[in-house]
């Protein structure tokens, strides 16, 4: 069987492999085609992301917010780098940051590096969906993404550092509202540094 050309042929719909519907569709084992897999790994053309799963990197224009979803349907993008996105945070995450409704885990390999953070079932909600090339992925709406970042830091038991976050580009009534679907310690941190703004406007 010629890889190469059957890569190039899955690389135009998208950037992740998996070895079983992938024996599937050419009717091969799964065990030959881990062992394609493996050569192809070595020649550079896949990278291994998770157990039975592969970066195409024959895929054109592919970044991480394409694997995001397909990695984990159960996640979305939140925490620094939606903060960043939105333009409520200068800081650049150097991972992609998630939340999901799986265990805690971090993707890295190469040219890849997620990371998603567990949160409860009852907080996986406040996430819209975007287009990319190849699929969609979820990303938390603004209040959302700060209130999960609040959540996570007391949770760790570190500081919550708001006095850089641009309140003024937030919605404050649904910042509000959500925050008491949240422990009450989320709204208490976040109470203080919001009046603040509003006195200062």
């Amino acid at each position: 069987m010629d890889w190469i050309a059957a890569l190039a042929n899955e690389a135009k719909t998208g950037a992740i492999l998996r070895i079983r519907p992938i024996a599937s569709k050419y009717g091969l084992s799964p065990s030959a085609v881990s062992k394609a897999f493996k050569r192809q790994e070595k020649s550079g053309l896949l990278e291994p992301l998770a157990d039975g799963v592969y970066l195409n990197k024959l895929t054109a224009g592919y970044t991480a917010r394409d694997l995001v979803n397909e990695l984990r349907p159960d996640s979305y993008i939140s925490l620094d780098t939606a903060l960043a996105e939105w333009g409520l945070s200068t800081q650049s995450p150097v991972a992609l940051t998630c939340v999901s409704t799986s265990n805690a885990r971090t993707i890295r390999s190469e040219s890849v590096h997620i990371t998603y953070r567990k949160i409860k079932t009852d907080l996986f909600w406040g996430f819209l969906e975007k287009k990319t090339r190849y699929t969609t992925y979820k990303i938390a709406e603004p209040e959302k993404a700060l209130l999960d970042w609040v959540y996570f830091h007391l949770q760790d038991g570190l500081p919550v550092p708001l006095d850089e976050i641009q309140f003024r580009k937030l919605d404050q009534p649904k910042l509000l509202e959500y925050a008491k679907k949240y422990p009450s310690t989320v709204l208490k941190a976040l109470l203080l540094p919001m009046l603040e703004h509003r006195a200062a406007q």
